[in-house]
């Protein structure tokens, strides 16, 4: 079924899965909706796409919202010509538990890291290092969680507000958490920053927060502090404000977001091995 949203024209492209939704936005690019191993996935193809293939694969929040009617960050994917896969997991944490309103048996981590990236490379032929993770808030320490499991294939990682410590989550009424762990100590450990290699981290990363959210600053900041002290490398942006938690604050950090996405993308095609 063909989804229209008013003031919105629509159009059909080729789709190499099995059935797909389009939708364009008001920016120059076109969204559709593709199914990837059986889940939605939003895909976003910029006027211009860039020459050496750069997919930014982007994790949503725990409020499931999307990036298709997101103009400020679509119109940076278009200035760098970054194609985009936005999967759709529900409240999985993009942990490696299952989480059974996103599926009974595969984990929203191998969705991303075994279909995904399968996916990205059956469709436009690339493949890591030229693909990047962005995430925000939940989707955010999901980001961070994938390129510190797999730095390998997710050399280059952005995360706007990470929501660390979802730990705390866990006795404020959370659906999802309790059937994923027995108990809040045990989400604390499977955290991102429990999850921080000393001798084999992603490459390039980069995350900010919003001193006034106050609910997930402060993680960010114990993040940031134990990166310095193992002597990973790493960029931050802990002072910038404005609006605390929600798509207020990550339209103004979009754009330094995506050109630090753009830019070590492109390090890492020029990287001597």
């Amino acid at each position: 079924m063909l989804k229209l949203f008013p003031g919105r024209s629509l159009a059909m492209i080729p789709s190499q899965t099995l059935r797909s939704t389009t939708r364009v936005s008001e920016i120059a690019g076109t969204w559709t909706v593709e199914h990837v191993a059986g889940h939605e996935c939003d895909v976003y193809q910029p006027p211009e796409p860039n020459e050496h293939g750069y997919v930014v694969i982007y994790l949503h929040g725990v409020h499931l919202q999307r990036l298709v009617d997101k103009d400020v960050f679509c119109r940076q994917f278009d200035r760098h010509g970054l194609r985009v896969v936005a999967p759709m997991t529900r409240r999985s944490w993009w942990t490696d538990r299952v989480c059974a309103e996103f599926d009974p048996q595969i984990t929203a981590e191998r969705h991303v890291v075994d279909n995904v990236v399968a996916y990205i490379a059956r469709r436009w032929n690339t493949a890591p290092p030229r693909i990047a993770l962005l995430g925000t808030s939940m989707g955010g320490q999901g980001a961070l969680r994938l390129a510190y499991k797999h730095p390998d294939t997710f050399p280059v990682a952005v995360a706007i507000s990470p929501a660390i410590d979802y730990h705390t989550r866990f006795d404020e009424g959370d659906q999802t958490l309790p059937l994923m762990y027995a108990d809040a100590e045990a989400a604390r450990q499977d955290t991102c920053i429990l999850h921080v290699h000393p001798l084999n981290w992603p490459r390039h990363q980069w995350f900010c927060c919003d001193p006034a959210d106050a609910r997930w600053y402060d993680s960010a900041d114990r993040l940031r502090m134990k990166l310095a002290s193992l002597g990973v490398p790493f960029e931050c942006d802990l002072e910038t404000t404005g609006g605390g938690h929600g798509y207020d604050y990550y339209n103004r950090m979009a754009p330094a977001a995506i050109d630090f996405l753009a830019d070590r993308l492109q390090r890492e095609r020029l990287r001597v091995l």
